[in-house]
Order: C-alpha cells, then structure tokens, then sequence
C-alpha cells in the first residue's frame, strides 16, 4: 500500500477537476525517470544526432500512410517531426532526447527523443490545412512541460510527491495495492488489484453520468495498471473516462475493456498468441497482455509503450503486482515485448488512443 498518509482537508470535487487540466504543466520529472534532457540519439526514427533538437520554422513537407492512415511530417531536411494516426488524438512529435530509466530494476535505458501529447480531438486526414494546424503545431514542437510518458514517470520508482495548493498529493511513487492474506510474495496474486485512480487520489470522483466513486482508504497511493492508464491519460492529461466496462464515452476500468471498447485506432487485433509483428508500435501505444496463469487468454495487463531499449529491445511501463507499481524493470519478468519472456509471450492486443 502507500506509506503517505491521506492528506487532510480533502479537497472538493470542483478543485479536483480544477486542478486536473493544470496538472501536465507540472514540473519536469525528478528521480530516476528523466535523468538527461539534451544532446544524444534517440530512438525509432525520431533521431537528434549532433546536439538538442532545433524547432523548424517552416517548410513542413506531409506525408500519408497507409495501415493504419496516418500523416507523417518532415522538415526540410527530411527529419521526422510528428506522426499523426487517424482516428487517434495522441501525436508523437519530435523533441530532446531523453532517457528513461530505472537502476534498482534493470541496467536498460530507453533513450529517445519522442515526446507524446493529446490533441483536444481525433486527427482525420487534412487536419494539416487548418489554421488550427498551423497556429499549433509549431508551439507544440517548442513545448517542454511534461507530457504523456513524463506524466508517466510521476508515478515511478524514486519520484516526488506532489500536491496541489489544496493539498492533494497527485504525483509521487505510486504502489499497485494491498497485500492479499495468505498468498506467497512469489504468488501472481500477492498484491490486490482494483485500485483505480481515485484510490491513489485518497479522493471520491464523480463521472460524467453522474455515477461516483469512493475510494478505500487502505488503496490511498496504490494503482493498478489499468487504473494507471486512467490516472496518467484521464485524470492528468483530460482524456474522457467512464466508471464500468461496458461501452461508454472514453477509457472503460479495466484492461480488457480498455483494450477492445477504448476510442483510438486498434493497432494489434487479439489473435490468441503474441503478434509476429510489432513494428508498428509508436511510444505512447497502449499494450495489453494475456498474463493470469489462471486465465491464459483473457486480456488482464496493460501498459505503455516507451520504444526501443539501450540493448535493442521495445520496451514497456506498467503497473505491476510483483513490483508493487509503475515499472520499466525486469522485476518477476522483464518488460520488454520482443523473445520468449514473460511478458512477451503474454503480449496480445496494441491500441492508439
């Protein structure tokens, strides 16, 4: 569970959605998360050899994809600067390199130069001709407050606590959940699942059709790793969430309901086996994984994906059981999608919100 103690004075639920839309523009990450911002290579093809990244002024050149449709957008000199899938309100756009790392779980670093926003709605082909378009994007591509996969790192091994002026810690090293009674700590199922974001708040939310959730006081600071989608992607950066799984406007509660019902773009169909094809993995993507040795083939995991690793290999971040929390390490099963771990056996389904 999480040590912090439940902070007093709860704040009303107007200051919490007051609060939430500010909440991306926090302070950059500290701690192991984003421990280098600058010159280097990153990963995939948003490559910066040679320094910092240079935000172009023009001469933007687009280009249009195919499986899935997406427009593509290159500098001048043939850099790319973002990639804009239809049907999805994420961009990947072009930035610093960063490393992402964690030393107490693996030696690997993720080092890239992606960053990852949320547009106010679905990109469709041709958005780029709009005024729009041209009064945002260059102000995106100049943009350091935090974005999705830093607002990710909030939560990880080493973070700060951070709070609101009310009061309320939104930020800091989140947990998965309580210990189960009688289960071993080798056990799939030795911490508990079913803490969602309102739990980690320690603070009751109302969803848009009125339904309202408390949160139990033994899951203040816990997270599990759908409710760490929703923690990151609704309740930080404003994506629209609903309180069951059923279909619904934005993020159902749980993985596989995230997995099949969520908006976006679905990347990687569930076919009952890893996919034998990843390549098209963007950062940002949602993964979802068949994982309950109980359960061998419904979806019960998910995360996020960062890119490739140091050592080759795409790497992911969840919240997980053995972890106890937000993790890019190989704790109980190394978090990468590629060979014959763990996890990459699991691997079933991707989706682009």
């Amino acid at each position: 569970m999480g040590t912090t103690p439940t902070p007093s004075g709860r704040p009303s639920r107007r200051q919490v959605l007051a609060c939430a839309t500010g909440l991306a523009a926090a302070g950059a990450v500290t701690g192991y998360a984003w421990h280098r911002l600058g010159s280097g290579v990153s990963g995939g093809d948003f490559s910066n050899p040679g320094g910092d990244f240079s935000v172009p002024t023009g001469g933007f050149r687009f280009e249009h994809h195919a499986a899935p449709a997406r427009t593509v957008v290159r500098a001048a000199d043939s850099r790319v600067l973002a990639t804009f899938t239809d049907g999805a309100r994420t961009a990947l756009l072009a930035g610093p390199t960063r490393t992402w790392s964690e030393p107490r779980t693996t030696g690997a670093e993720v080092r890239s130069g992606a960053w990852v926003r949320l547009m106010g709605g679905p990109w469709t082909r041709g958005k780029e001709r709009t005024a729009w378009f041209r009064e945002w994007f260059p102000k995106a591509l100049a943009d350091r407050s935090p974005d999705a996969l830093a607002v990710a790192f909030q939560y990880g091994d080493g973070a700060d606590d951070r709070h609101t002026r009310s009061g309320l810690r939104y930020a800091g090293k989140a947990h998965f959940g309580p210990l189960v009674p009688g289960q071993s700590p080798t056990s799939f199922h030795y911490r508990d699942e079913k803490s969602d974001f309102y739990d980690y708040l320690g603070t009751p939310w109302t969803f848009p059709d009125g339904t309202r959730r408390h949160p139990e006081k033994e899951r203040y600071g816990d997270v599990d790793c759908s409710g760490f989608m929703r923690l990151v992607w609704g309740y930080r950066l404003g994506y629209p969430m609903h309180a069951t799984n059923s279909p619904g406007i934005g993020l159902p509660r749980r993985a596989y309901a995230i997995a099949s019902r969520a908006p976006g773009v679905l990347l990687i169909p569930n076919t009952g086996r890893p996919p034998a094809d990843i390549s098209l993995l963007l950062p940002g993507d949602l993964v979802f994984f068949a994982i309950d040795i109980g359960r061998p083939h419904g979806i019960d995991h998910c995360g996020i994906y960062l890119g490739p690793d140091t050592n080759g290999h795409p790497r992911f971040y969840s919240s997980r059981s053995r972890a106890n929390g937000p993790t890019m390490g190989d704790l109980a099963g190394r978090a990468t999608l590629d060979g014959h771990g763990f996890y990459a056996q699991g691997l079933r389904m991707a989706r682009r919100l």
